[in-house]
């Protein structure tokens, strides 16, 4: 008897494994449900598309807004999207393994070799290039608007197939399945939509933002603080004939960075108070153009003149212009080119936090980019946290049918959350101190940071592991 059990076990547990990890066959049940048709989630969903290892998983995505006008995106080369990343190699590197960068529209992106930083306050300087990184990555970043990307992965999934993408839906609850027959799927996800439909899920994923209704559902806590501060975007028209390089100033309010697009044109991101945020979106183009000039340029003695004694319309301008022309010269070949035009209908703000889940899975359940973390936009680090989370839980994946285990299944996703999160946490710790760091603006602690910027400024081995660090190039 004991050798016959022992028989059926041997022969079962293969079998048992194969189930586990090969694709449901019903219509309303999937191997992987994703949540958040954004850039994490629809790279998520390409990469498992891409792998001969993954490809046979049955993929859902599910996404409440039209991306429809994603896929068919065609942008004018006189005008530029105000949501704009920086992408670092690592993350280029990724998009270019999963098959998406072919699908980039090129002539809108913007590699750039070198990078400006100076303390507001002091003038002290740091300068990064790629010359500190090997000959593989002749860039340090590359600018694209969060649109190619979308309009990227789209394209990319529907020439691979297989991924059934439910957009203009939202998530109306989220429970679990139920005992069918033989089958018990009580412990699967099961997603209501707003068409009707009811999606069960082996494993789902939270790719779904911030306030994200997947880690709600799982009641894993988001901890973390608002920064009462806000970053103005928009985008800018700039003087041409100058080196592609992007800038960044740290003033005691918050930094402002002025990052390079093709054809003349640049992105703003400036790090403000709520208040003052107000004002810059209220004002006219010629006095904000003006004020973002000033911003590189004025002491920060001028520049709370001109934010709190409240010029008139049309005054703001006349003020920059004036204050600046009795700045004194020196150093102005490290400035950025001036603004000479604003693009219509570009600006807009958004309020600033740092937030980190508790964990990023639990069973049948991850969590990806924002859902799992969110951070201040100074390193600009976000999106391609999220994109890093995406190659993890994608290797976890791809190892977990290799071994025939189930893909929900806790211990499948145990090496992605181990691998992502302590990553998440310093880079989160890292960037939250810096804007603390940059936030005071008086005492010893103004001269020790500007003299630790200048110091570190000449030590190559210590800049080259730091870029290193923030390309993503040391994890890879």
């Amino acid at each position: 008897m004991y050798r016959r059990i022992t028989s059926t076990v041997k022969v079962n547990v293969p079998r048992l494994r194969r189930l586990l990890s090969t694709p449901v066959p019903r219509d309303d049940m999937y191997d992987v449900v994703i949540v958040g048709g954004g850039v994490a989630g629809l790279g998520l969903g390409a990469a498992l598309k891409s792998s001969p290892v993954t490809s046979r998983l049955r993929i859902a995505l599910v996404e409440g807004m039209d991306l429809g006008s994603s896929k068919t995106w065609g942008p004018t080369k006189e005008s530029y999207s105000n949501r704009v990343v920086s992408l670092t190699p690592a993350s280029v590197k990724l998009l270019k393994e999963i098959g998406a960068w072919d699908h980039i529209k090129q002539e809108r992106t913007q590699p750039f070799d070198d990078m400006q930083v100076w303390d507001g306050l002091t003038g002290a300087r740091i300068e990064f290039k790629t010359g500190a990184l090997s000959q593989q990555y002749p860039s340090i970043a590359t600018i694209v608007e969060t649109l190619n990307i979308q309009h990227a992965l789209l394209n990319r999934i529907d020439e691979l197939g297989g991924v059934d993408i439910i957009d203009k839906t939202k998530v109306v609850k989220i429970g679990h399945g139920e005992e069918t027959g033989d089958l018990d799927f009580s412990t699967w996800p099961q997603l209501e939509l707003s068409n009707g439909r009811k999606l069960t899920a082996r494993l789902l994923i939270g790719a779904d933002g911030a306030n994200s209704p997947v880690r709600s559902f799982t009641k894993i806590e988001s901890r973390g603080w608002d920064y009462d501060r806000h970053g103005v975007v928009a985008t800018l028209k700039i003087e041409t004939g100058r080196p592609v390089v992007a800038w960044q100033r740290f003033l005691p309010t918050g930094p402002i960075a002025m990052l390079p697009l093709p054809n003349g044109y640049a992105t703003l991101v400036w790090t403000t108070t709520p208040a003052l945020a107000a004002k810059l979106k209220a004002m006219s183009h010629a006095d904000f153009a003006a004020l973002v000039n000033a911003g590189f340029r004025l002491s920060d003695v001028d520049l709370r003149y001109l934010y709190e004694a409240g010029a008139k319309e049309g005054e703001v301008k006349e003020q920059c212009e004036w204050r600046e022309s009795v700045v004194k010269a020196d150093k102005r070949e490290f400035l950025p080119p001036r603004v000479v035009e604003i693009q219509e209908g570009s600006r807009a703000s958004f309020p600033l936090k740092m937030r980190h889940a508790d964990s990023y899975c639990d069973e049948r359940i991850a969590l990806v980019g924002d859902a799992a973390h969110t951070t201040h936009p100074l390193a600009g680090q976000g999106l391609n946290q999220g994109l890093a989370d995406v190659q993890s839980l994608f290797k976890s994946l791809e190892s977990a049918v290799t071994h025939g285990q189930d893909v929900g299944s806790i211990h499948a996703l145990e090496p992605y959350a181990h691998e992502r999160y302590f990553e998440n946490h310093v880079t989160l710790g890292a960037i939250d101190k810096l804007h603390k760091l940059y936030s005071v603006s008086s005492g010893p602690l103004v001269t020790a940071r500007s003299w630790g910027l200048e110091v570190v400024n000449e030590l190559d081995g210590l800049k080259t592991l730091f870029m290193k660090r923030v390309c993503g190039l040391e994890r890879r």
